[in-house]
């Protein structure tokens, strides 16, 4: 008789890897990078267990969107004061602060939760190409 196999948080093995988004399409790099911060590219994957890996994603600042994104594409927040809801263009905020766009992107792709929440913070953003995270030794990954 077969048994299901469940993985076990401190059994988990977690690689590192280094994502170029330059010139690389916003919504393509983060499906990738959740599926892998999730960690549903191993065998051993469990919905309710963090198995996914480290991944560091440098050049976001030169992340690109199809169309006219660029202008178009809106973000919004809110400063919980009545009335308080702000907006500003994928242009706008690429400018300000690069990388929030692509984590917004891939944080919105995870679950929600504690456990999205452990997801998310093995995600590394660098708007340059400089990381500090070569002691890790990291491996490229294509998208």
């Amino acid at each position: 008789m077969k048994k299901t196999f469940v993985s076990k948080p401190h059994e988990v093995e977690r690689n590192w890897f280094v994502v170029d988004a330059k010139n690389k399409i916003l919504g393509r790099v983060a499906s990738e990078v959740a599926h892998r911060l999730r960690g549903k590219h191993k065998p051993e994957f469990t919905p309710h267990v963090d198995v996914g890996d480290f991944i560091v994603i440098i050049n976001a600042s030169e992340i690109a969107v199809s169309g006219r994104k660029l202008y178009n594409k809106k973000y919004y927040h809110h400063t919980t004061y009545p009335g308080g809801i702000k907006e500003t263009s994928f242009e706008k905020l690429q400018q300000k602060f690069p990388g929030r766009a692509v984590l917004k992107a891939v944080k919105g792709m995870l679950p929600k939760g504690p456990l999205g929440y452990a997801m998310i913070k093995k995600l590394k953003i660098y708007a340059g190409s400089e990381h500090p995270h070569s002691a890790q030794q990291p491996k490229l990954l294509e998208i």
